[in-house]
């Protein structure tokens, strides 16, 4: 304060007082927000009492972000503090959603490795509006089924929106970008398409009862964490007459179409959880402990057929069939990608994965095309003891044949399956690691993995002695597994099976004897016949159908005969 004793304050003074810088101070005065009570007679600025508290005033909104225009009202009391802070914190709070998105695309760049020419485009799919956004799916939808009579099915995919939120992750971001390219893909607007006219070749005949017959609606209509497995209903209700409707069938019939939704959901959970618990314990699509599981997924899902055409009454032939076709129909990965990339987009929980139950059901309904009964003998006369030696002779004399094979010999075909040896030693330590897995309690879903490496040997090797340890420290050999309790013992006999059989496989591939486990071969053929003979030889099996087998061939080339090859 001034010596003099008027209590003024030369600016240094103030800026001492304030720790405001003196350019600072300066500055505020010349733009209004700080003007001088009076000046020196040599023009310097003073300033009055209340400096410092309006000074303070002034430094507040600044580091809040308020701009000086706005503060020049609020002191001049033009505007009130509460109305200026709203206000600007609705503007900060723009900010923050642009740096938001500046951050999340940025990220995204960084975890998809984009090149710089793709920045721009990037940036602007991430700056589009709602509603833009709204229209790149609605173009694409409409230019997919463009001529095909779907309007169920159209109006479900219209219904999926990718909303972003106002804040959106980077894995949101990158989610919307990739779905953006991904609607401009032909693959997924051929997949659409081919959906829509199942849907409508599938649909009943005018003047039937109101339903569709649809691979995925009303899927679409539903929140995607509670979309429906595919085949699992395709069933939708759709008013066809322009006459007001009656307001108590209006109820009765959007009851009757959440009753069936409801039991749609619950066939999907049930093929699902059957589907999954089957590769989890081991069970063959093809084999006998496979029927029963179909029987309850198609006795489960006939009633959810009733308002198609046609519909399917009973467990047969043309039953199978139906549900077989709607399962392919559905499986569609590019499609079920495409919901994956909205859920995520949307921040909605993402539905589950149908891949390891649909590969397994539509596997075992190709097998088994028609109802038959389980003879559950074929879970009988499986020794523990006996099928443990049996999977130790076999894997030791595997095991000389893999390490015979030299770098040059993994390209050579085999008579398994159009595969090269390389593919058939991956399969068969495959077979040794899920054996092992189930009896871990922990299945593995790896199996396009590469379980080979760089030393085929040593996975082979690896594998052999990972099983007979779990085989054995597990109780697996006297254990029971799944809903219809197949012995872990027959699993292992299974094992033993595939073992042998790709054994004379790689045998012939390379030029190998093939008389391979003599001690085992002839019992492990009857465990294959007890196993596997009531079981359908279709397209869907894992064996071709039986082969005649040369006087006095060797037991192993009797299985071999027996599960489809040719050993002459």
């Amino acid at each position: 304060m001034n010596e003099d004793g008027t209590g003024l304050l030369t600016i240094g003074e103030l800026a001492r007082l304030t720790g405001v810088p003196v350019k600072t101070i300066r500055s505020w005065s010349d733009q209004d927000l700080l003007p001088p009570a009076a000046r020196t007679p040599a023009g310097y600025r003073l300033y009055g009492p209340d400096a410092p508290a309006r000074l303070e005033i002034v430094r507040s909104l600044r580091e809040l972000g308020v701009g000086l225009t706005a503060i020049r009202s609020v002191l001049h009391r033009e505007l009130t503090v509460a109305g200026t802070a709203a206000q600007w914190a609705d503007a900060l709070d723009a900010q923050i959603r642009a740096l938001r998105l500046q951050s999340a695309v940025l990220r995204s760049v960084a975890a998809r490795g984009s090149a710089a020419e793709e920045l721009p485009y990037m940036t602007e799919l991430a700056r589009l509006s709602a509603r833009e956004r709204r229209r790149i799916i609605t173009d694409f939808v409409e230019d997919a089924l463009d001529g095909v009579d779907a309007p169920a099915y159209r109006s479900g995919l219209l219904a999926a929106t990718p909303d972003l939120p106002d804040d959106p992750t980077p894995e949101q971001i990158g989610a919307w970008i990739e779905l953006a390219a991904l609607v401009r893909e032909p693959e997924l607007r051929a997949a659409l398409r081919r959906l829509a006219e199942y849907s409508a070749r599938t649909a009943p005949p005018a003047g039937e009862p109101d339903a569709k017959s649809e691979p995925y609606a009303p899927e679409e209509r539903r929140a995607p964490e509670e979309r429906r497995a595919p085949g699992a209903s395709h069933t939708t209700t759709e008013p066809r007459t322009a006459a007001a409707p009656d307001p108590a069938m209006q109820e009765q019939a959007a009851q009757e179409q959440a009753a069936q939704g409801q039991a749609a959901a619950r066939v999907a959970e049930l093929m699902r959880v059957r589907g999954e618990a089957a590769v989890a314990a081991g069970i063959a699509p093809d084999s006998p402990a496979a029927e029963p599981v179909i029987a309850e997924l198609v006795a489960a899902w006939l009633p959810t057929q009733t308002g198609t055409a046609d519909p399917p009454t009973e467990d047969n032939p043309a039953a199978r069939a139906r549900l077989l076709e709607q399962l392919e129909t559905a499986a569609e990965p590019v499609v079920e990608r495409y919901w994956q990339l909205l859920c995520t987009v949307t921040g909605r929980p993402a539905p589950p994965r149908w891949d390891t139950a649909g590969a397994w059901t539509t596997a075992a309904l190709r097998a088994h095309p028609r109802p038959y009964g389980l003879d559950r003998s074929a879970f009988d006369g499986t020794d523990p003891d006996r099928v443990l030696r049996a999977y130790e002779q076999v894997t030791r004399d595997v095991a000389v044949l893999v390490a015979a094979v030299r770098p040059e010999d993994l390209a050579l075909p085999t008579p398994c399956a159009g595969w090269s040896v390389r593919q058939l030693l991956d399969h068969m330590v495959w077979e040794n690691l899920m054996a092992t897995s189930i009896a871990e309690d922990a299945p593995r879903d790896d199996h396009t993995a590469d379980h080979l490496g760089d030393d085929h040997r040593a996975a082979f090797d690896d594998s052999v002695r990972a099983a007979l340890a779990a085989f054995t420290g597990s109780g697996m050999l006297r254990r029971t597994y799944g809903p219809y309790e197949a012995p872990g013992a027959m699993i292992v006999q299974q094992v033993v099976v595939e073992l042998l059989a790709h054994g004379w496989d790689l045998a012939r591939a390379t030029g190998a004897p093939t008389g391979l486990a003599p001690e085992a071969a002839e019992e492990t053929l009857a465990a294959a016949r007890r196993i596997y003979g009531a079981a359908p030889r279709t397209e869907g099996s894992s064996f071709a159908p039986e082969r005649p087998a040369p006087p006095g061939a060797s037991a192993t080339d009797r299985l071999a005969a027996f599960l489809g090859r040719d050993p002459a």
